[in-house]
């Protein structure tokens, strides 16, 4: 893969290349509708195409918060056209990495020593890069070495970033900019906690410490005096991402192992933690044919407030949403209908509400899962996409969901898939690890 010898750091460079982009797209848009007037039949297939690989170049030569965002997206099927899913879901692991001599200036530069004098051997072609970071393979005392390197000026440009991306973000999702205001906030702490290095290493070595009893599990050991604000140093885990781990046909068995750990992981550190790996892309497992995965990359962890958590998981409780007044309170709580709605669109919102949640929990609600159930998702997808295209939903004045929401659907939506591309069948019982009344 090429590598990059710089990237853009000032405000007004970011800024220019959005410009340039967008240009671009606007270009795509009057070829596809020329071409239109000569063939009707022709669909936005190939305008989806040129515009996703118009808009990944510009965000994966940026780095940072823009592509974080992209990165964002591609989890969340049925959001996106097919087209900017697969192109923005190489952000995960396989965006182009920096060249050697970034690499070394940022270890001179916050480690006072090049790679070549902290450890034995160290590889300067880059293993995996992603939104924020890239990893490097490294030796020392004979133990193989995980070396993760933040890249130049994405600390700094978080804020700067999200305000150039939202107009994108708002004309590809087709949010209205109220929802986006709510969401990007949040969306600028969780960057901006991701950006802080020291705060991802406490967490990393804490939530694995936490985490270490859950079966075939594999968490890194952490290097603290091999780390700093833009460099984590971590033992190197073996195994494989999960589109290269399937297509080892691996078994039944080692499917079910891993989704049922995975699953784990996440229902004991929601209800016992009260915070969360928040971050369930592919990119940050690394899954082996015996059936363990190894975890890492704590950046983006949610706390979860208790009121949130108590009305969140009320919602999987089939006999307390039957209670008209009931359901109502928590939809309020929730900030999923407001006090400012007509009664008409208190019973339009709580009606597509309860078709929503009664799909997306219907795995909390039974001893067992087969996750590779298709119709199952399918249903989910086409009700996502005939919500996306409701003008009630597209044009209302306020945001449907509380800001603690989107990491937590975030967190679930990426969980789902990767179970469902797993095809894992797993124990799902409320029993395993129950919410707190």
């Amino acid at each position: 893969m090429k590598e990059q010898s710089n990237i853009p750091t000032s405000k007004v460079e970011r800024a220019g290349k959005f410009v340039t982009t967008g240009l671009k797209v606007g270009t795509n848009y009057i070829k596809h509708y020329t071409r239109k007037l000569v063939d009707p039949s022709l669909t936005r297939e190939a305008l989806h195409q040129d515009n996703a690989a118009d808009i990944y170049e510009t965000l994966s030569s940026l780095k940072g918060s823009a592509l974080k965002v992209a990165q964002m997206l591609s989890m969340d099927k049925g959001m996106l056209p097919k087209a900017y899913t697969e192109k923005f879901a190489m952000s995960q692991y396989s965006a182009p990495p920096l060249s050697g001599p970034l690499v070394v200036n940022t270890f001179v530069k916050t480690l006072g020593k090049s790679p070549t004098q902290l450890y034995d051997k160290f590889d300067m072609h880059a293993s995996n890069a992603a939104s924020i970071g890239q990893v490097h393979k490294a030796w020392k005392d004979g133990k193989a070495l995980a070396v993760k390197i933040q890249y130049p000026g994405v600390a700094n440009s978080v804020k700067s970033d999200l305000r150039i991306v939202k107009p994108f973000a708002i004309r590809i999702v087709g949010m209205n900019e109220v929802d986006m205001d709510k969401y990007f906030e949040e969306i600028e702490s969780k960057l901006l906690e991701e950006t802080d290095y020291k705060l991802e290493l406490n967490r990393s070595m804490a939530l694995s410490r936490e985490c270490a009893h859950i079966p075939n599990l594999l968490f890194p050991q952490y290097y603290p005096e091999l780390s700093s604000d833009r460099i984590i140093t971590m033992d190197w885990l073996d195994g494989q991402h999960l589109k290269e781990f399937l297509q080892t046909n691996p078994s039944q068995e080692a499917r079910n192992e891993i989704g049922q750990a995975l699953w784990d992981f996440y229902q004991f550190q929601v209800h016992h933690l009260k915070q969360v790996h928040a971050d369930p892309h592919p990119g940050n497992f690394l899954m082996r044919p015996d059936g363990t995965v190894g975890i890492f990359d704590f950046g983006c962890v949610k706390e979860i407030p208790e009121d949130f958590y108590y009305n969140y998981f009320l919602l999987t409780d089939k006999e307390v949403l039957k209670n008209e007044k009931r359901r109502h309170e928590i939809y309020t709580n929730l900030e999923m209908i407001h006090p400012s709605d007509t009664p008409k669109e208190v019973e339009f919102f709580s009606g597509l509400f309860q078709h929503m949640i009664d799909l997306l929990t219907l795995p909390f609600t039974v001893e067992h899962f087969d996750f590779g159930n298709e119709a199952y998702f399918n249903e989910i997808y086409a009700y996502m996409d005939e919500l996306y295209n409701m003008k009630e939903v597209r044009e209302s004045k306020v945001a449907r969901g509380s800001r603690h929401s989107l990491y937590i659907n975030r967190t679930y939506f990426g969980l789902y898939s990767i179970l469902s591309d797993l095809k894992a069948n797993i124990i799902t019982s409320a029993s395993r690890f129950s919410p707190k009344r």
